[in-house]
């Protein structure tokens, strides 16, 4: 306890001398305002770049006999995801379809399982819970929740593209603290919601 008084104290001397630092500075001369802190901007930047750096390595395992998912371009942001076996989707039902594929997904980031737009408009397929979240924790198989919004039943053959895949930067609970509070204060908007900035 008194470890973690001192601590307080430090840290609260600190922001004093801090203070005391920024009455003297030019605010209008940004280069100024980080000599007079006696920072290193180039080690300021290199934290920064480092706390949002994203390893762009993606490890999956394969536990079928179909094709590796891959990027069809190199610009697209989403990988196809396929079906391992076959399914039939009656008209508004919905499947749990299996992909085969297991993933060790980077920091940071989570897997964004989302519909593909040609299935959705040729037959109607889509993802029901649009988008599936992947967690960075989950390394069980990827599995897609299919649902058939068409009139008419749509089978899925063994290889079929059923959705697509999309890595995204994302904070976790690593990275956010729950606070509770009694009341949540007023910003610019309020409690406008819905259709309250017009058509």
């Amino acid at each position: 306890m008194f470890n973690k008084l001192g601590q307080f104290k430090d840290s609260v001397k600190a922001l004093k001398e801090l203070e005391e630092k920024l009455k003297e500075v030019d605010l209008s001369n940004p280069k100024n305002f980080i000599d007079n802190l006696d920072l290193d901007i180039s080690e300021l930047e290199n934290k920064f770049d480092t706390s949002f750096d994203i390893k762009n390595e993606l490890i999956f395992e394969n536990t079928s006999d179909l094709k590796d998912p891959e990027y069809a371009y190199p610009t697209d942001s989403g990988f196809d995801l396929r079906s391992v076996g076959e399914h039939t989707i009656p008209p508004f039902g919905r499947e749990l379809i299996p992909t085969g594929l297991k993933f060790s997904i980077p920091d940071k980031c989570e897997i964004q399982v989302r519909p593909k737009s040609g299935l959705a408009l040729k037959r109607g397929l889509s993802v029901l819970n649009t988008p599936g979240t992947v967690d960075n924790g989950y390394t069980g198989e990827v599995k897609v929740i299919v649902v058939n919004l068409s009139n008419e039943p749509q089978v899925i053959n063994k290889g079929d593209k059923i959705a697509q895949a999309v890595v995204c930067p994302v904070l976790s609970g690593n990275d956010v603290s729950l606070v509770k509070t009694e009341k949540i204060n007023d910003k610019e908007r309020k409690n406008n919601g819905f259709g309250s900035t017009g058509n």
